[in-house]
């Protein structure tokens, strides 16, 4: 795996997928259900159409942005397990924001960019923040980051879910759901037409890549991250301060996570709910970095595989008879079929083992 080139292991990660799909369809035979029509609706969740397509996108979106995080801190030896909870803190900052600025700024098309402006700047911040606190706690009190990101995930989850039950709860509202941001605050339909998705957010999640790539690959900040992350003795003898390049490098996380947040608030709900009862795509997103090798421009492929198995597995839950479970259990080999080369190339790579590359 270290010698492989990049079309060796595109090569490598297509096989997985096709015995993992393979072994899959076998256990969905075993256990009585029509093999073929699970994998004719395998594919037609995925690309079966322009709503699935445009579902398929809607997941990739999120999971590019939030595996973007995960993958700006992994490189820099940081384990950020965090993002979920940065990824709500951004949501709820977007969706607040936008509403409290809402009747300070005209409506139509000019104020909802003006609002979504301000909401992105919100939801990045905070999400910078809450990225912030466990770096600095790692930096400079020795703390267990893993454990840190951890915890901050569950208060994160814990204080949104009261506060949109309790003083930022819609007036009226029987769920526990803000009230929604206005109408004109979102994103144009452009190719598609989806209430759950835009190409701008797409647009978004691609420069996001972009920009990250650039700063990590090809600037003095980016090579300070790594060389903080896993020779701290060597950045420090370099003039590098090892601790303040961790704690910036964890609110960069965090403020790709923020975006997420808003690009999920304004692209998909219109408002915010309790975050026990959205998408786990902070979580997901570690899978997606190690997909990658915490890649930036690998995130995109493992995001789009992410994206298509997720919509996949919803449509076979609702159009088949297959039991959940089972459709999981298929997507989790597919994903641990194609994950696992990587993973070894990965270890291989941090504990010189298999040769030089």
């Amino acid at each position: 795996m270290l010698r492989a080139s990049v079309v060796e292991r595109l090569a490598i990660a297509t096989a997985s997928t096709a015995l993992a799909l393979l072994i899959g369809v076998t256990i969905v035979a075993a256990a009585g259900y029509d093999p073929v029509q699970f994998l004719v609706s395998l594919i037609n969740g995925a690309v079966g159409g322009e709503s699935a397509i445009a579902r398929t996108l809607r997941f990739s979106t999120l999971f590019i942005l939030t595996g973007v995080a995960v993958a700006v801190a992994f490189r820099a030896g940081v384990f950020n397990i965090g993002v979920q909870g940065q990824f709500v803190v951004g949501g709820i900052a977007t969706v607040m924001s936008i509403i409290w600025t809402a009747p300070l700024l005209p409506e139509g098309t000019v104020g909802g960019a003006g609002l979504i402006l301000i909401g992105f700047v919100a939801g990045t911040f905070a999400g910078g923040v809450y990225g912030a606190l466990p770096g600095a706690l790692k930096a400079y009190a020795d703390a267990n980051v893993i454990i840190t990101t951890i915890m901050l995930n569950f208060i994160a989850t814990g204080v949104v879910g009261w506060l949109v039950q309790n003083p930022f709860r819609g007036e009226g509202n029987a769920a526990p759901n803000t009230e929604r941001i206005p109408e004109y605050v979102s994103f144009p339909s452009v190719v598609f037409d989806s209430s759950g998705f835009s190409v701008i957010g797409l647009a978004i999640a691609l420069a996001t890549v972009a920009v990250i790539y650039v700063v990590m690959e090809r600037s003095r900040f980016g090579y300070d991250m790594v060389t903080s992350g896993y020779q701290e003795s060597a950045a420090t003898y370099s003039g590098v301060s090892a601790k303040r390049t961790v704690v910036l490098t964890m609110t960069l996380s965090g403020m790709v996570a923020g975006i997420a947040g808003a690009v999920f608030a304004v692209m998909i709900q219109g408002y915010y709910t309790d975050p026990s009862g959205i998408g786990t795509y902070g979580f997901d997103a570690i899978a997606v970095s190690l997909l990658a090798a915490n890649n930036p421009l690998g995130i995109v492929p493992a995001g789009l595989l992410f994206g298509g198995l997720e919509s996949a597995g919803s449509h076979i839950g609702i159009y088949t008879d297959v039991p959940v479970q089972l459709i999981d259990g298929v997507i989790g080999l597919v994903i641990l079929f194609v994950a696992v080369p990587e993973l070894f190339r990965m270890a291989a790579v941090r504990t010189g083992l298999g040769g030089d590359r």
